[in-house]
């Protein structure tokens, strides 16, 4: 029994043997705890984690990045190069609560060419905020400029980048931001924004040479169909490919062309009131104002005219007024002449 049992020690020994040989480490640059990545590390997705900055372990092969729901708040200098991510292009920041952008945010981040910032509520973009990607290609900005104006900062911001699209849907935009658009841009998505119209000097913007080719998306923006409205629709008539969704668009005012399509209207029925502020319309309000003036002058001539002759015309009125006297006594001394009986009696008697 002894030597039955000494056979089975050697399969004794290998099987404790992985319990006394520590794990080895997990490889650097592994999955990091607060996410998870789909299929392989080159796909990394953080969702509303709550994180109050980025994560620092992320696979040094990652391709797409993915935050959302988190509590960023601030993007700070070489906020993603704890370890460098040479081969990350695209960044998703959406719904994380970002209000300040530093410089050089995005530095080792050599080969990033989307970001996305979208359902931000920016406050602050420094001038070197995209600093060192200078492959950035794609910049989505949907509802991240409704906290603050902040045009001119990134004016700033982009003008060494070479974008080609960008994104600026549902931020209440009133105007063309012809300072965003640097030469060179292909697609601007201005969907669901405030626009009422394109005017003639931001159609002139558009044909400047480095923009020729932009194509626009203007869905869901309230267009006022009036007089002022012909130069763009003119503009998108001889340019409709410039617009992708232009068979889309509808008018939201005035009330009888509301939900008209807009390539469906003639420049000509485009109606001028004095409060739609076109160039025909402030005529219109110009031509009313003068024919007001004109009123009260002729009146205050009258009411002039009346003061310097107010002996004449009392006296012309007391002479009406005795005249219009003896006219009702001479009917009255009739009226009793004729009623007296006795004047009636003796005219009855033969």
């Amino acid at each position: 029994r002894a030597t039955g049992g000494g056979r089975w020690l050697p399969w004794l020994g290998l099987a404790l043997l992985p319990l006394a040989v520590p794990p080895a480490a997990a490889p650097p640059g592994g999955c990091p705890s607060a996410c998870y990545c789909v299929a392989t590390p080159e796909l990394v997705q953080c969702r509303y984690e709550r994180l109050e900055e980025p994560p620092k372990e992320l696979p040094v092969t990652v391709h797409n990045l993915s935050i959302a729901g988190s509590n960023l708040s601030i993007l700070h200098p070489a906020a993603f190069a704890a370890r460098p991510l040479p081969d990350l292009r695209l960044l998703r920041l959406r719904h994380d609560n970002i209000q300040t952008i530093e410089d050089m945010a995005l530095q080792g981040l050599p080969s990033l060419r989307t970001l996305d910032l979208s359902h931000n509520p920016l406050l602050w973009v420094a001038a070197g905020a995209f600093a060192g990607v200078p492959l950035l290609r794609t910049l989505q900005l949907n509802q991240a400029l409704l906290a603050a104006p902040l045009e001119d900062q990134l004016a700033l911001a982009l003008r060494n980048l070479s974008l080609q699209r960008l994104e600026l849907a549902g931020n209440g935009l009133r105007a063309l931001p012809a300072a965003l658009l640097p030469a060179g841009l292909e697609e601007l998505d201005l969907r669901n924004n405030s626009l009422q119209r394109l005017t003639a000097a931001e159609l002139r913007s558009l044909e400047a040479p480095g923009l020729r080719g932009l194509r626009l998306t203007l869905g869901a923006n309230p267009l006022s169909c009036d007089c002022a409205l012909r130069p763009f629709l003119a503009w998108l008539r001889a340019t409709a490919t410039r617009v992708p969704d232009a068979r889309s668009l509808r008018c939201a005012a005035p009330p009888p062309l509301r939900g008209a399509a807009l390539l469906r209207l003639r420049p000509e029925g485009l109606a001028c009131t004095a409060n739609e502020g076109g160039e025909p319309g402030r005529l219109e309000t110009a031509s009313y104002v003068f024919f007001g003036i004109v009123l009260a002058l002729i009146g205050i001539v009258f009411l002039m005219v009346l003061y310097l002759n107010r002996r004449g015309i009392k006296r012309w009125l007391h002479n009406l007024r005795e005249a219009c006297r003896d006219q009702m006594e001479g009917y009255h001394y009739r009226y009793e002449q004729d009623a007296d009986p006795r004047r009636t009696s003796a005219i009855g008697t033969p």
